[in-house]
């Protein structure tokens, strides 16, 4: 039965979003209970997934009885299953958050945003298992055709934030494409594994070249690195409060682990390193995103802006952190990369939260919701803590491992880009912070500022997280050493 656990953690959340439109159709109100429990099932499979592959090591599923490279093969090992459950629970967390707000939101579009984000979590499982390019391409285009209708569904500027970002992303989706073709061109298949095999000798090759060049800068749109970010903070910014925590999160997260699976599964962390100097350039992209995202979002005046440029900059501290050439440092990058996405899940519940009763969008109206609002300002001075890198949170561990992974590679420049970049982390979240903690009288109160129960739980239970990825963040870390590292690192 466990070999079958991978195409579970897909399918469920599939045959739910197929079965979505006719529980709608009977009693809408039943959406979000079965929503709910197709992603708790998608966790549970994950978790289940996950614990065999520490045990037994890595599972290689054939679709079809179709051995790879001719058949579509789907892989679980211990890089994939921590994304696997971190994606599956952060979805269960976030729906239970929406839960209050999507009425509101959406109106009578509930049935299909509750179809949507099945189908994108199906398709973001899809990417992290997928062991070919080609299947990895249609995960992703159906997880930013969902990305799409999500962040239009609540109409008016949000329709043309993800018109934008639809074009965009078509643009990355075609590069990436572009390159797939090249690559197999030279190789003459699309199986990742198998492509790792045949690169040694093509690396000469014009067409390998370029078609590495053309998949990286497909997926750098997608996960909006820094100069490719453009489509982003607007599309966070007008995005419903129900969908802005979920794609946040997930959505550029599993595109730079798409990246990750790239660089180190089909090219190999000697020739990333050595042959080819993909590492070298990753890590100044990774170093120039950490920076120029601070200083952007330290010069907003929106909160969900200085939320979606937060995200970029951290981003940044990832591939920094993949980027040293050695285990430290790729260990630090892929448990900050798991911080990060309980880090920014939390942010935009904030948001949300802040703008469910006070209606507060922008820094100048935070002082409204000064004294009023103690389960929002706790949880977003702990996800502060966290992204500043103060212990005991996770944010901390991970900053401190990606820092001793800089220093062993002797990479200096990486560990100016951190100072600086923590420096300017710091400059915003106080800008967000102040407000709330001025001295003098509070405003007068109003009943209910607070935001509803299950959307202060969620918020609690991801702030919590923060602390407790901090306290286990040793064995965390050895854990991803002993079955996440890739060879040669």
């Amino acid at each position: 039965m466990s070999s079958h656990l991978p195409v579970l953690i897909v399918l469920i959340p599939f045959f739910a979003a197929i079965a979505m439109p006719m529980i709608g159709l009977r009693r809408q109100a039943a959406c979000r209970p079965v929503a709910l429990t197709a992603l708790s099932g998608m966790s549970i499979v994950s978790l289940l997934t996950y614990g065999h592959v520490l045990q037994s090591g890595p599972i290689h599923y054939a679709l079809s009885g179709w051995d790879p490279p001719l058949g579509i093969e789907w892989v679980i090992d211990g890089l994939s299953g921590i994304m696997l459950v971190t994606l599956s629970l952060i979805s269960v967390i976030v729906l239970l958050y929406a839960g209050p707000i999507t009425p509101r939101d959406l109106g009578r579009r509930i049935v299909p945003w509750y179809t949507m984000v099945l189908m994108l979590m199906a398709s973001l499982a899809g990417m992290v298992l997928a062991a070919d390019l080609f299947n990895l391409f249609v995960f992703l285009e159906v997880a930013s055709l969902c990305s799409y209708a999500l962040i239009g569904a609540a109409g008016g500027h949000a329709l043309l934030a993800a018109f934008r970002y639809l074009i965009i992303g078509t643009i990355g989706a075609s590069l990436y494409l572009l390159g797939v073709a090249y690559i197999y061109a030279a190789t003459g298949t699309l199986n990742i594994a198998d492509i790792a095999q045949r690169l040694p000798a093509l690396l000469e090759s014009r067409t390998v070249i370029a078609g590495l060049i053309f998949i990286l800068i497909g997926l750098s749109i997608k996960m909006a690195l820094v100069p490719l970010h453009g489509w982003l903070p607007d599309a966070y910014r007008d995005a419903p409060d129900a969908v802005t925590p979920l794609i946040a999160s997930l959505v550029t997260k599993v595109a730079l682990f798409a990246i990750i699976r790239i660089i180190y599964g089909m090219l190999g962390a000697e020739m990333a390193t050595h042959q080819l100097p993909i590492l070298l350039f990753t890590g100044w992209a990774g170093a120039f995103a950490m920076v120029i995202g601070a200083f952007l979002a330290l010069s907003q005046q929106e909160i969900k802006p200085i939320f979606a440029y937060a995200g970029i900059s951290h981003l940044g501290l990832v591939m920094m952190g993949i980027a040293m050439g050695n285990a430290t440092g790729f260990a630090g990058g892929v448990f900050y990369l798991i911080n990060e996405m309980v880090m920014q899940a939390t942010l935009f519940c904030i948001a949300g939260a802040a703008f469910y009763r006070g209606g507060v969008r922008s820094l100048s109206d935070l002082a409204r919701l000064r004294g009023q609002v103690p389960w929002t300002l706790t949880a977003l001075i702990v996800t502060a803590l966290s992204m500043i890198g103060i212990p005991p949170t996770g944010g901390f561990f991970g900053k401190w491992y990606i820092l001793l992974g800089a220093l062993k590679a002797e990479n200096y420049i990486a560990v100016i880009a951190i100072v600086v970049g923590t420096l300017l982390t710091m400059g915003y979240f106080l800008k967000l912070i102040q407000p709330l903690l001025l001295e003098g009288d509070p405003p007068p109160k109003r009943t209910e500022v607070e935001a509803p129960f299950t959307m202060r739980f969620a918020m609690g239970v991801l702030a919590a997280t923060t602390i407790a990825l901090g306290i286990w963040s040793d064995r965390m870390v050895t854990i991803l050493r002993e079955t996440a590292i890739p060879v040669g690192l």
